[in-house]
């Protein structure tokens, strides 16, 4: 991806040879434009947003399982900034330089394959030989490694499901080698539902808007209730008397940072049902295509609430408060003074750029 941005930057200045078009700049974001149909299209992508984003999560779940989580934590925390911000920010602003928004070539219009990736896109417009062929197996690289983050994500979530009794307990089966294989066996199951793709054009877009609709807005649920979890877990922290030094991991933002998070995915939601009540071009729309769009759009909401609630009742638990909220169970039993003290003698030995490299990264 770093090689596609400077490739990028390349192709907009108009320093390929082969690129009769010369200088591009950023006529494409005054025509077309940058904006299609305004801020409620801007609202209307942050579902295919979130979806493009997930993984990032992935973090706290790779946290149980890595032997020094105080030392690799941040560490990943840091790194997925700065792999969204180059490739996501600045790979996908680069593209909206180098391909209009309503390129008939891109998906939504005509093409549902790989051939409908803007860098592959733009890497063809250059006339750049051989290098399109480069982006189609960076992209199935790309899809096989979040297929087996997700096999990875959803057996966890799976296994620690069961082990709350929030799942069938035979979800919660551990191999001898620490695998919910059980867990893994279930999402694998799932994952089949990506044949469909071979049931042709129709019924791939179909399901695929579907899957969509499930996933994108959950995982919007997913960060909401993220934040949240930290800012009750903060307020049970010092409710119960324990101190902050007493952790052997912070937030770079501290419970600020989660309530900005909080905000700003309820200001999703609430752009999303918007956009699902009253979508683009809804005055054309007959009231059954309206109802189709708001599902489509908002039915991650009333799933994830439904299963809240039957939860609520059938297991009969009430909303704990700040002092009575279990912040022990499966704690790891660590010396944190001895720890704190190695890595300060430690850090005395780097030197002055390592010490920047780490601040940062």
């Amino acid at each position: 991806m770093i090689g596609f941005i400077i490739l990028g930057i390349i192709i907009d200045c108009g320093g390929v040879p082969s690129d009769n078009r010369g200088y591009l700049g950023a006529r494409t974001w005054y025509e077309p434009g940058a904006f299609n149909n305004g801020f409620k299209g801007l609202c209307s992508v942050f579902i295919t947003a979130a979806f493009s984003f997930s993984g990032t999560e992935l973090v706290g779940l790779a946290a149980a399982e890595t032997r020094n989580p105080r030392i690799e934590l941040p560490k990943a925390i840091k790194q997925v900034f700065w792999r969204i911000l180059l490739f996501y920010m600045v790979s996908l602003t680069i593209a909206g330089l180098l391909i209009p928004y309503d390129d008939p070539r891109l998906l939504g219009s005509s093409s549902t394959d790989a051939n409908a990736s803007p860098f592959v896109i733009a890497i063809r417009d250059a006339s750049i030989s051989g290098l399109p062929s480069v982006m189609n197996a960076v992209i199935l690289i790309a899809v096989l490694s979040v297929g087996n983050s997700s096999i990875y994500a959803s057996s966890r979530t799976l296994a620690a499901l069961a082990e709350q009794g929030q799942a069938p307990k035979s979800f919660g089966y551990i191999d001898r080698a620490g695998r919910p294989l059980v867990s893994i066996l279930v999402s694998s199951a799932f994952g089949l539902l990506c044949f469909v793709v071979a049931a042709g054009d129709d019924a791939q877009s179909v399901a695929f808007t579907w899957m969509l609709a499930i996933s994108g807005l959950s995982l919007i649920l997913a960060w909401l209730s993220t934040c949240l979890c930290h800012i009750r877990f903060r307020a049970a922290w010092k409710a119960q008397g324990r101190r902050l030094d007493e952790l052997a991991f912070k937030s770079q933002t501290g419970v600020v940072g989660s309530y900005i998070g909080l905000i700003f995915n309820c200001l999703v939601l609430v752009a999303q049902f918007w956009i699902g009540a009253w979508p683009v071009g809804y005055e054309d729309m007959t009231v059954g295509e309206q109802v189709l769009s708001f599902f489509q759009a908002y039915l991650a909401a009333p799933v994830v609430i439904a299963f809240y609630v039957v939860f609520k009742i059938w297991k009969k638990t009430s909303i704990q408060r700040a002092a009575t909220i279990d912040i022990t169970t499966g704690t790891r039993e660590i010396d944190l003074p001895r720890i704190l003290e190695e890595e300060r003698i430690e850090r005395q030995t780097w030197p002055a750029w390592k010490r920047w490299y780490r601040f940062f990264c």
